[in-house]
């Protein structure tokens, strides 16, 4: 059987979720040796752009500054002609920007495999994108759903159902393996004074509101009045860091939080974790979750998107309403107080992923879609 030509297309290689399901997609269709891949993005940089070099496969830039201005019709035309001269079959666009240039210009070159993604419910976009992205999703064949929750919201935007695919996202359970000395890991991570401490992570970006770090630190001050010695560490970046330090230093908690910036080494700082939270207002399916739960931890998270899905109520984690920093701070002083209790959360959440949020499974189900919309 000849091989496919794939693109994958998103809007660049910042850190974040899309980008880093999109890099994963890439490299295991490229390694399953049944596709030509390639990557398409609309910006030229990124600090992740390096790990779609290490797999080999080809990249190729649209840069876009605005759907509006001359330089989308240059882009569109550029796009179109690739596409054409390299005879893709598939277009596979992952996150907004992406399925709103991906599908119409795969549209304009008449590829018949038009697969756009969506990953989150509500809180991201304005009324005006929606509107847009809604028509993307008219020029797809298929739109690939990382939630039930993510699918009925689609349906509730008038997507019709039998267009929709629910294809969870995949971990890469090999990198979540043996814990090291967790003293050293925090040494290592530049948190010498967490070492003996509960540590309560989050790996969050800072570019939204709706992950709601506020609440989650509102959460740590009455945990902290229970229990002094805890440390709360937050990883990512974005514009919104400096506003949520200013909340830490309001609340006089900013002795026991520790703000990270972009960690290029989660597995080794949920391994020194005691147990990992999220405390979005919304979301589709969170990576951070999976990743919690990869790391044999404990999950405390709002009750939004998909984590309900993931998250098992008391069996690998709790789950609490958005913005209740007070029922997320017992369920937190819980855990800490009953170690043996988390830790075998921690470890039934192992096994779920295992089961449930593989890669093998994320590759079987998209491989199968791409089949179904090409025939």
């Amino acid at each position: 059987m000849a091989k496919r030509n794939v693109l994958q297309l998103v809007h660049g290689f910042i850190e974040g979720g899309s980008e880093r399901q999109l890099i994963q997609m890439a490299g295991l269709l490229h390694q399953s040796g049944h596709y030509n891949v390639y990557v398409g993005s609309l910006s030229a940089g990124g600090v992740l752009r390096g790990e779609v070099e290490r797999l080999q496969i080809p990249i190729v830039d649209f840069p876009l500054t605005s759907f509006y201005d001359g330089n989308m019709v240059v882009q569109t035309r550029r796009f179109a002609s690739f596409l054409k001269q390299n005879a893709i079959e598939i277009v596979h666009s992952h996150d907004f920007y992406s399925n709103v240039f991906g599908m119409s210009g795969s549209a304009v070159a008449r590829v018949g495999g038009r697969i756009a993604s969506k990953r989150e419910t509500t809180g991201t976009r304005t009324g005006a994108q929606t509107t847009v992205e809604r028509g993307a999703f008219r020029l797809a064949r298929a739109i690939v759903a990382n939630a039930e929750a993510v699918k009925a919201h689609l349906i509730a935007e008038g997507v019709p159902s039998s267009k929709i695919d629910v294809v969870y996202n995949g971990i890469d359970l090999q990198r979540f393996g043996t814990i090291g000395d967790t003293g050293e890991i925090l040494r290592t991570l530049n948190l010498p004074s967490v070492v003996g401490r509960p540590v309560i992570t989050m790996v969050a970006n800072f570019e939204y509101e709706v992950k709601d770090h506020p609440m989650f630190l509102r959460a740590a001050r009455r945990v902290l009045s229970e229990i002094p010695d805890a440390a709360f560490v937050i990883a990512g970046e974005g514009i919104l860091k400096a506003q949520a330090q200013q909340v830490a230093h309001e609340l006089e908690i900013e002795g026991s939080c520790f703000f990270i910036g972009r960690c290029a080494t989660v597995p080794d700082l949920l391994a020194a974790s005691n147990i990992c939270v999220l405390s979005s207002q919304a979301e589709g399916f969170s990576n951070s979750i999976l990743e919690y739960m990869a790391a044999a931890r404990p999950v405390v998270a709002t009750n939004v998107g998909g984590a309900s899905e993931a998250i098992v109520e008391g069996h690998n984690g709790y789950l609490v309403s958005a913005g209740d920093d007070e029922a997320m701070a017992q369920k937190i002083i819980s855990l800490i107080r009953e170690p043996n209790h988390a830790r075998n959360l921690g470890i039934n959440g192992r096994r779920d992923v295992e089961e449930k949020f593989s890669c093998e499974a994320r590759l079987s189900k998209t491989a199968a879609l791409y089949e179904r919309v090409l025939t």
